[in-house]
């Protein structure tokens, strides 16, 4: 039995493909440069939400996790997503799409629109329990 093995009958867990930039990101090429040249790549995304959270800019922030989330979004479903269930933090490439979904939660919250902050923490815990105890944290 693997350990992904689903007991309960529901969607299988969705394993992305390693998106394009992954390597870049981990070289510390900036996030900008790696967005530019790979603008599917929902990780470059994520870190340049981080980074304009981090600098006070939520609005920017929340722009850029929303291209991040819906960039994954559209590589999970090339991947046989139907809309529901695991998309594992363990699994590295679904990192980007995880980490863009966390950050446009936060960003949400941080301007008040209380329902997408809602949806989003709720679509990361259901997506990965995993992913949304280690970016909480």
């Amino acid at each position: 039995m693997s350990i992904h093995q689903n007991l309960l009958g529901g969607p299988a867990p969705t394993h992305l493909p390693d998106e394009p930039g992954r390597e870049a990101i981990a070289a510390g090429t900036p996030a900008v440069e790696v967005a530019a040249a790979h603008p599917t790549s929902s990780l470059a995304w994520a870190v340049l939400a981080d980074e304009a959270f981090a600098a006070g800019s939520t609005v920017e922030s929340y722009a850029y996790a929303r291209t991040g989330y819906h960039r994954g979004l559209d590589a999970l479903r090339r991947a046989g997503w139907k809309g529901h269930g695991p998309v594992p933090w363990e699994h590295e490439p679904n990192r980007g799409f995880l980490r863009a979904l966390h950050a446009l939660a936060r960003a949400a919250g941080a301007i008040g629109e209380k329902e997408e902050y809602e949806r989003c923490t709720t679509f990361l815990r259901d997506s990965s329990p995993t992913a949304a105890d280690t970016l909480s944290a």
